[in-house]
């Protein structure tokens, strides 16, 4: 019985060392990964190479076709791992890629072609060479984007809005760093789309150089984008930053989406703010002072008037009547123009100062522009309000 044992042996091993290779001793195929999906342009195609091999291997290269048509990238190095077959020991290799086309239609992939180098019954080496079978890709045209859009599929996305510290509790004059955090799996960090202007009516804005990483994971790369600003009021309470939104779509689900970030309040602590001016209570006159005070003041306006002089055109132009800001103001409220309404509200304000009443109306106009409902109405009577506020 030993005889019958160590002749089976040796002749296996006899057999795994020969210099005939069988076909079952070396595999290797290709698959596409959700190959029953018709991808877009420029969307990720996932897959793998694959190596099954029952004899020993002394050196290996592989060798991929030429890849026109698409972009690509291999997504980590080459793994190499032993597994169990129907009882016994295989070596399995595997390697990842991703492909981008380029272009529509249907796009031929020729075969991967491994150059392994064997051992025979001799010990010595002899090359050969195994390969997959080609095949063919079914590309669709991307849709059309709007003017200014930008074609970005993604396998998942992630945003995130992060601030250096709290943006509505500034101290007075302090700014503030906006990171806004692009995190896509599937995609190159250059198809991330570009850095957004952000853009406020009543604020500084200081934007970065924007920074781009990639990291290779086995479901395709995971790209980040970092959009970076500065922010500080130009006034001395708050701003408003407009929203951010840009398109995307959804590869797994097949449907177009779109990201939102949402406005954003930037204000200063109102105990950081300097303390308004304490108006002393006015002085009550009887009838005969204040008779005697027009009668003062009536003679004086006469003099001047006899000597030439003219009032400052500056102090006539603040009379309600007269005042360009003031008649800003009434027009946006009569064209319903909510930001041109605030406009003119915040350039009276920085012309006048920010007296607690005015600024109190000002915060009402915002929680009204800025909120989720806002559906481009003017709230009535905001002018009338907002000039009888001191």
């Amino acid at each position: 019985m030993r005889w019958l044992i160590a002749w089976l042996f040796w002749t296996s091993v006899a057999f795994a060392q020969s210099s005939t290779v069988l076909p079952t001793d070396a595999e290797l195929t290709v698959t596409v990964e959700n190959a029953e999906v018709t991808p877009y342009t420029q969307e990720m195609i996932l897959i793998t190479i694959e190596g099954v091999y029952r004899r020993h291997i002394t050196l290996e290269k592989l060798e991929q076709p030429d890849l026109s048509g698409f972009n690509w990238m291999q997504l980590g190095a080459d793994f190499w791992y032993d597994d169990t077959e129907a009882g016994k020991k295989v070596k399995k290799f595997k390697r990842r890629m991703a492909l981008y086309p380029d272009r529509a239609g249907e796009i031929e992939i020729g075969p991967f072609i491994h150059h392994l180098t064997l051992t025979d019954e001799g010990d010595d080496w002899f090359a050969h060479d195994i390969q997959s079978e080609p095949f063919t890709i079914k590309v669709e045209q991307a849709p059309e984007v709007p003017d200014g859009g930008w074609w970005f599929p993604v396998r998942r996305l992630e945003v995130g809005d992060n601030w250096s510290n709290s943006p509505d509790q500034l101290v007075e004059g302090e700014g503030v760093l906006r990171i806004i955090r692009v995190e896509a799996i599937g995609v190159g960090p250059d198809m991330i789309p570009p850095m957004p202007e952000l853009k406020s009516p009543s604020a500084m804005i200081f934007p970065h150089p924007e920074k781009r990483i990639v990291e290779l994971s086995p479901y395709g790369p995971v790209s980040v984008a970092f959009w970076r600003w500065t922010i500080r009021p130009t006034n001395t309470t708050s701003a408003i930053l407009e929203p951010i939104e840009f398109d995307y779509f959804d590869t797994v689900n097949r449907v177009p989406r779109k990201a939102v970030i949402s406005p954003q309040r930037v204000a200063y602590l109102e105990s950081e703010l300097d303390a308004p001016p304490v108006v002393a209570e006015p002085a009550r006159l009887g009838s005969l002072p204040v008779m005697a005070v027009f009668g003062v003041g009536a003679a004086l306006g006469l003099v001047v008037m006899l000597m030439g002089r003219r009032f400052s055109p500056d102090a006539i132009q603040r009379w309600p009547m007269f005042d360009p800001l003031v008649r800003d103001l009434k027009r946006a409220e009569r064209a319903g123009d909510g930001v041109a309404l605030r406009r003119a509200a915040q350039a009276l304000i920085r012309r006048d100062g920010a007296g607690a009443n005015r600024q109190a109306r000002l915060s009402e106009l915002d929680d009204l522009l800025f909120s989720e409902g806002y559906g481009g109405q003017v709230p009535e009577g905001f002018v009338r309000r907002f000039l009888s506020a001191a």
